[in-house]
């Protein structure tokens, strides 16, 4: 069956300052692996995407390097509201990090957000990574702001109900879900390779979810490589891989029942593209076998990471080929386009 090329608008590429964990190559190869054409990526990275020089850096390694198309967002830092004002039109948007994550950037004073808020031209993508009341504050700070806001990572009951109540009043939010808060729960894994932000809920937040589907605008991978060495170590960082199995995890739960096609794609094209105001790609398909089973492991990945919180599980669907463009990208695990095929979206 031919698919649209699917959009994930939360990633990790690790470059620069990473590159062990992962790398504009490694990553859109695990991309395309997975049936995204194109990704947008984060700014935590080392040094992290502050202004338009290290946007321009991050921009430079992805040209020689990326197999699918791809964008870069800001961060919001303590002091870069007009630097990075100056840099929002080639930008993926502005994220902000307003809880606990991996990577130096973090916002704590809320009149500090409420000057990205104003200052962020509404017509370009403002992401905050914000929890519990940290995200209720979030959304004040839009509702004060009379601007658009978009939440990553949605995980429990409380937030996607705060959610819910803001669309229902009519505020201009959007969030996403990552398929981890979809399929686990706190008991599934243990020790490092179960540390990520937000954590994994219960299993009355992961019905939450589902029973609140209508509210999720997007599914979004938050790929977060880290090597199975940091996982297991005294002090493992957050992040679980998520690029190439995101979408068999989905469409196995559309085999299931849990959901229909329409409902994946809306949240993995048409619905991303929208939000997060990405242009049309042409002669651009994604050829997946539906009936096709197979198993995660993680020692088979494109990415560097090697390893899946979703490790062992079986799932239905199985991506053949990936035309970009006109041109056969990847197929049956092979990338046949030359480093640097990929183009800059914004």
């Amino acid at each position: 069956m031919k698919l649209p090329g699917l959009i994930d608008p939360h990633v990790h590429m690790r470059e620069p300052g990473g590159t062990h964990k992962e790398d504009w190559s490694s990553g859109t190869t695990a991309a395309l692996a997975g049936g995204f054409t194109q990704v947008l990526a984060m700014p935590n990275t080392q040094p992290p995407i502050l202004d338009e020089a290290t946007l321009d850096q991050a921009y430079a390694l992805a040209a020689e390097k990326a197999y699918c198309d791809y964008g870069q967002y800001l961060g919001a830092g303590a002091n870069n509201v007009d630097t990075a004002l100056k840099a929002a039109g080639k930008s993926a948007g502005l994220k902000l990090y307003l809880n606990q994550t991996f990577g130096p950037l973090r916002l704590d004073a809320m009149p500090l957000w409420l000057k990205h808020f104003k200052s962020w031209p509404k017509h370009r993508p403002l992401v905050a990574h914000a929890e519990g009341q940290t995200l209720a504050a979030a959304i004040l700070m839009a509702a004060l702001a009379d601007r658009p806001l978009h939440l990553a990572h949605v995980a429990i009951r409380e937030d996607i109900l705060i959610v819910r109540a803001a669309k229902e009043h009519g505020l201009k939010i959007t969030c996403e879900a990552t398929p981890h808060h979809l399929f686990l729960t706190k008991d599934d894994l243990t020790g490092g390779r179960g540390e990520v932000r937000p954590m994994l809920g219960k299993k009355e937040d992961v019905n939450a979810l589902w029973e609140n589907l209508a509210v999720i605008d997007c599914f979004a991978t938050d790929h977060a490589p880290h090597t199975p060495e940091e996982k297991d170590s005294a002090n493992p960082p957050p992040g679980f891989p998520g690029l190439e199995t995101a979408l068999p995890l989905f469409l196995t739960a559309v085999h299931e029942g849990r959901l229909t096609l329409d409902d994946l794609l809306q949240r993995m094209s048409d619905n991303v593209r929208r939000i997060f105001t990405i242009p049309d790609q042409h002669e651009t398909w994604v050829e997946v076998d539906l009936e096709a089973r197979s198993t995660i492991t993680g020692e088979n990945f494109h990415s560097k990471a090697g390893w899946s919180p979703f490790e062992g599980w079986v799932t239905r669907g199985v991506v053949r080929k990936v035309v970009l463009r006109g041109k056969t990208a990847f197929e049956d695990g092979r990338i046949l386009v030359p480093p640097g095929y990929g183009k800059r979206i914004c």
